[in-house]
């Protein structure tokens, strides 16, 4: 699924087209989502001017606003939090493209553009929040950025002090930071010489930190070249991301250890695979 860096990428590539634009409607061709997108949101974003677009966690905030609040229900704080579920890309397209079969809606702009979101497996969601979107209950109780300041080797460290749960689901734990998913967890881990099945309160010190310094250096790595391409995930220009080709350990069981040429293991932790090097990592 998108993690952290290709919802970034997606986020660099729609921004340019799509701030300061005027919405001119919104198009549900498929309400039936992760959770049912309602119908009542389209009026309410008819007229309004996209000022920002960021990232928090996995997920798109649209911020939009309008030049004076005078109708019921509407705000002049308003926001679009969207998530790309486990398929799902957003793309910058001519109003007139045809629609592809799982095109799920439309944004359409003054420009003429269009933001079309396609999610095949329709795990994605869109809602529309007034006032402080961090107060949403998908937003509220998230951890810190892992390239934020607030992010470093103290506050790791003391988060996991008392927990016995591995250390590569502990990363991937959004309540204590947020886009640490799958691949580059692994590939963190890797990088820090630690292995994914010890407990995080067993860590030292000094693993904490290159744990810290691996999830920033992956992360930033994958962003600088667009991402992570498995399976379906295009940016919003359509192109693929290009971090496969640096991964280390991520679906390379039984391929020889980049580093050392020891076979790349695999198994089964959490319900999602795991990789690791039994030479490199301790």
């Amino acid at each position: 699924m998108p993690e952290l860096p290709e919802v970034e990428t997606t986020c660099r590539g729609i921004a340019p087209h799509v701030c300061a634009r005027r919405i001119e409607d919104l198009l549900l061709h498929e309400t039936r989502l992760r959770w049912p997108v309602s119908r009542a949101i389209v009026p309410q974003l008819r007229g309004a001017v996209i000022t920002n677009v960021r990232r928090r966690a996995k997920y798109l905030l649209l911020e939009v606003a309008r030049a004076g609040v005078d109708r019921v229900g509407v705000d002049s704080r308003t926001t679009l939090i969207l998530h790309l579920g486990m398929s799902g890309n957003l793309r910058v397209l001519p109003q007139a493209t045809p629609r592809l079969k799982h095109d799920h809606f439309d944004l359409l702009l003054d420009s003429g553009m269009t933001l079309r979101f396609n999610d095949p497996r329709r795990f994605g969601s869109l809602h529309l929040v007034s006032g402080d979107p961090n107060g949403h209950p998908l937003l509220a109780k998230l951890g810190p950025e892992p390239l934020d300041d607030s992010f470093d080797a103290e506050y790791l460290w003391r988060s996991s002090r008392s927990r016995r749960i591995a250390v590569k689901p502990f990363l991937m734990n959004g309540h204590v930071v947020v886009g640490v998913g799958n691949i580059y967890a692994s590939e963190a881990l890797f990088r820090a010489g630690v292995r994914p099945g010890r407990q995080a309160r067993h860590l030292k010190h000094d693993e904490i930190t290159r744990i810290v310094d691996a999830i920033k250096q992956v992360l930033a790595m994958a962003i600088k070249v667009g991402g992570t391409t498995l399976r379906d995930y295009v940016g919003a220009d359509g192109t693929p991301g290009y971090f496969r080709q640096k991964l280390f350990v991520y679906e390379r069981a039984g391929e020889p250890c980049r580093k050392c040429g020891e076979a790349v293991r695999h198994r089964v932790q959490g319900q999602r695979s795991t990789y690791w090097c039994h030479a490199c990592q301790r």
